[in-house]
């Protein structure tokens, strides 16, 4: 049994990590992409069909597929190198802490890349008849590489908060079914726990989600501009009460469910090969 948890717990190297991660993120990036357009349009302050509706549902795609790969692959190359450092210094009744602050750093690093790309692919999911590189272009000309970066801190205050729930109860999982049937989770069992754990945290964190939404949305010179994201929560209490907080929870929770699996699941998929690959070289 112990040889089980053992077996978990070995360090991933850092190339592993990162093109692990970076296939993961591709991966989920891309084939879910059309319900996180429809997300957007629906917590977007001029309403799901002044927005496109279903128009256009790839519009802003070439934006995630420049970001996604470099993103994942950092988070979780700062993941399992926090996780590993943190891991053999605590009891095991404390290693969700360490899963939790792994996560946290991973979101903070991935985040300066995500960010930029995340303002732009946004932005063309609500414009019609404009391209990703039109609305780069217009971004730098009205706002400077600054306006890039709008919504930084209200995304990491999403994220992070995600990644608290989603991590720990991801590990959790795997362990609790890892000792249940006496061996190591294999890649769709892990990418099962994955879908249970992002749909959990989903929910919880939508009014964040539509927050930042709000934030990357808003015109330049708002107040909402200025990436207050409890003056974002503030203003949608105001305008559509509850609801509004949780505009989008649906398609949100159903895409973080699919790609929770798809994201661990390609993760864990992809390690395990590239470890394989790895030992045989050795050998």
């Amino acid at each position: 049994m112990e040889d089980v948890i053992e077996c978990q717990k070995e360090n991933t190297p850092f190339g592993i990590s990162f093109v692990a991660g970076a296939v993961a993120g591709l991966a989920v990036d891309v084939s879910l992409f059309p319900f996180d357009t429809i997300k957007t349009r629906l917590q977007s302050s001029q309403g799901f069909l002044k927005s496109g509706g279903c128009r256009g549902i790839y519009s802003g795609l070439a934006s995630v597929t420049v970001a996604s790969a470099p993103a994942a692959g950092l988070f979780f190359c700062t993941y399992e190198l926090t996780k590993a450092a943190l891991t053999g210094k605590l009891i095991n009744n404390l290693e969700p802490v360490a899963h939790m602050t792994a996560a946290s750093l991973g979101e903070v690093v991935a985040c300066v890349v995500r960010v930029p790309c995340e303002v732009v692919k946004q932005r063309t999911q609500v414009t019609r008849c404009q391209s990703s590189l039109s609305i780069l272009k217009k971004t730098l000309q009205t706002e400077g590489p600054r306006g890039l970066y709008r919504g930084y801190f209200s995304t990491v205050l999403r994220e992070v908060p995600f990644s608290l729930i989603q991590f720990p109860l991801w590990e959790f999982f795997k362990k609790r079914w890892s000792v249940y049937q006496m061996l190591n989770v294999t890649p769709w069992q892990s990418a099962i726990c994955g879908s249970a754990a992002g749909s959990m945290a989903a929910v919880v964190t939508t009014p964040l989600d539509v927050a930042k939404t709000r934030i990357m949305l808003a015109n330049t010179g708002t107040s909402l501009a200025r990436g207050s994201i409890f003056l974002s929560l503030k203003v949608i209490w105001h305008e559509k009460g509850i609801k509004g907080l949780f505009a989008g929870v649906v398609p949100r929770t159903l895409w973080i469910a699919i790609g929770g699996a798809i994201f661990l699941g390609a993760y864990d998929k992809t390690k395990d090969v590239l470890t394989r690959q790895r030992v045989k070289i050795v050998v």
